[in-house]
């Protein structure tokens, strides 16, 4: 069986479509995406209705003349993991004093984007013999499950227990506490508490996955840009930290699942044994618009890892 796995594309159009794709080009059996599908800001396109209008991206001021000057620079926000709004000058000074038209506005974007990416998936996969599961993390909304959970060609994977050729994958998105204070945290024992559960449910221990977002702490898949109280980087971010979780290092090595499927740190690109398993982070660089991924191969009689590779595409 041969897994391919993706994380931390926050909003990134062209990964999720490169992600979708992956399946048959790899020769995929199964498709993972282990969380934080969603973006982290929106871009304000500024004009009238017809244009012209003008933009920011990257502290660059952009402006835009025609439509398809427009339409171009939308995709290439979106492209980036951001979402692009046109608003008139009016509704932009109506934003800027009221937040909560900015946060309900923010929040409708994300659900029509996980929307559009599940129906995508649908059309892409119909037909294919891919099985593909999506399980939100931390900075994914709860909202957002039951649309992933609506979609035909999608397996919800957060809280349930996936048989994959007699694998059982169990997944949860919920992470160790971070200095953001995002949708999806637990404290450390509450945290174990919930893998303890989900475990439960296995009927054989030996020939478990775990697609657990948060890395194990200590594991160099965790190591982080040291932030300091004012909650800007240390060093310039180049003192690094580990900020994994105690207790998922701790379930692996008491559980010893085969393989353990992580992302969150996007600068913990990698792969080690602890125990018995292998744990994987393929990183992530969404906002250049490259997918990184993990492609594992699984021996379903023997429960083991044959092969991996990190990729870059």
């Amino acid at each position: 069986m041969r897994i391919f796995f993706a994380t931390d594309i926050h909003g990134s159009d062209i990964c999720w479509r490169k992600f979708l794709n992956a399946g048959a080009f790899h020769k995929a059996d199964v498709l993972v995406m282990g969380g934080d599908m969603t973006g982290k800001a929106m871009v304000p396109i500024t004009g009238e209705a017809h244009g012209p209008w003008q933009v920011t991206l990257q502290d660059q001021v952009h402006e835009l003349s025609t439509e398809a000057e427009a339409q171009a620079m939308a995709k290439r926000i979106q492209d980036r993991g951001y979402y692009p709004v046109r608003v008139t000058p009016d509704e932009m000074r109506t934003w800027q004093a009221d937040q909560a038209l900015v946060d309900a506005r923010f929040k409708q974007e994300m659900l029509d984007m996980v929307e559009r990416w599940m129906a995508l998936a649908d059309e892409r996969l119909a037909g294919k013999g891919i099985r593909c599961i999506v399980s939100p993390a931390n900075d994914d909304m709860f909202e957002i499950d039951p649309i992933i959970a609506a979609a035909k060609e999608i397996e919800l994977g957060e809280a349930n227990t996936i048989d994959l050729d007699g694998f059982s994958m169990v997944s949860t998105g919920w992470a160790n506490p971070t200095p953001w204070k995002t949708f999806r945290e637990l404290p450390e024992d509450e945290l174990r508490t919930r893998i303890d559960g989900l475990v439960a449910s296995v009927p054989d221990r030996r020939r478990t996955i775990f697609n657990f977002h948060a890395p194990p702490y200590g594991s160099n898949l965790d190591n982080a840009p040291k932030i300091g109280e004012d909650m800007r980087y240390v060093s310039g971010g180049q003192a690094l930290i580990p900020v994994g979780s105690h207790a998922i290092r701790d379930a692996i090595l008491e559980y010893g699942p085969v393989l353990s499927l992580h992302g969150h740190i996007h600068e913990g690109r990698g792969a080690v044994k602890l125990g018995r398993t292998l744990a994987v982070n393929p990183g992530s660089t969404y906002e250049d618009g490259v997918l990184q991924a993990a492609i594992v191969d699984l021996d379903s009689k023997k429960a083991e890892v044959k092969r991996y590779l990190l990729i870059n595409g």
